[in-house]
């Protein structure tokens, strides 16, 4: 007796090989878009590091800017009265002053020349100058570049009591104090006047790694 034998199974295509290539091309693409996640997340978290490295070190910008304020007007009262370049000392200021750079290209607006290159290379725009020079601490602060800028918040240089220079000034007159600026800052005794003395308008610029630029603004009076 003879048995015919038929083979009813259907002929493999490959499709399981297909699948498990889709699966794998799907999970590579998903390692792949985390491992962007965790890097872009791990910069992000690296630049606010050094965002706040760069504020940090711009406090003791912002105490050495104080002390050579306190310096000259401790030894002559008026020894403020006047533009002292070296320094970055302006003892005038209009609305008209760009520090950062970033704001509206208007042809009126002065700049501050933070660098060498600072006007040329990294600012576009008109402008009418880039003539006022600030001060450049020698020393780095904890690997960061610091200079500052400090205006004497008044519309012309001179005698901040004339009548005609019009300041902007506290409401009633410095005293000796324990906690004011001058001793805070400058590790001395308080400065104190009978006169309302004017405001001071110190800004910092402090450079770090990855390009990192941080600006920012204290004013002080003594």
């Amino acid at each position: 007796m003879e048995f015919l034998i038929r083979d009813f199974g259907c002929r493999q295509r490959g499709l399981s090989l297909l699948y498990a290539m889709l699966a794998l091309a799907a999970l590579g693409l998903a390692s792949i878009a985390l491992m962007r996640a965790v890097s872009t997340s791990s910069m992000v978290s690296g630049n606010l590091s050094f965002q706040q490295d760069a504020t940090v070190a711009s406090d003791q910008a912002v105490r050495q800017a104080i002390g050579m304020l306190y310096a000259k007007i401790s030894v002559n009262q008026s020894g403020l009265d006047n533009d002292l370049a070296a320094i970055g000392y302006y003892a005038s200021t209009d609305e008209l002053v760009d520090v950062t750079g970033s704001q509206l290209s208007i042809a009126t607006r002065k700049l501050v020349r933070w660098s060498g290159s600072y006007c040329g290379e990294q600012i576009s725009g008109s402008y009418a100058s880039c003539d006022l020079v600030p001060y450049s601490i020698p020393a780095e602060i904890n690997g960061n570049r610091a200079s500052f800028v400090i205006f004497r918040l008044c519309n012309a240089t001179g005698d901040s009591t004339a009548v005609a220079i019009n300041c902007a000034r506290p409401l009633s007159a410095s005293v000796v104090s324990a906690t004011n600026e001058a001793r805070d800052y400058a590790g001395g005794r308080g400065a104190s006047s009978s006169v309302v003395s004017p405001y001071y308008r110190i800004v910092v610029r402090v450079s770090g790694a990855r390009n990192t630029t941080s600006y920012t603004e204290t004013i002080v009076h003594f």
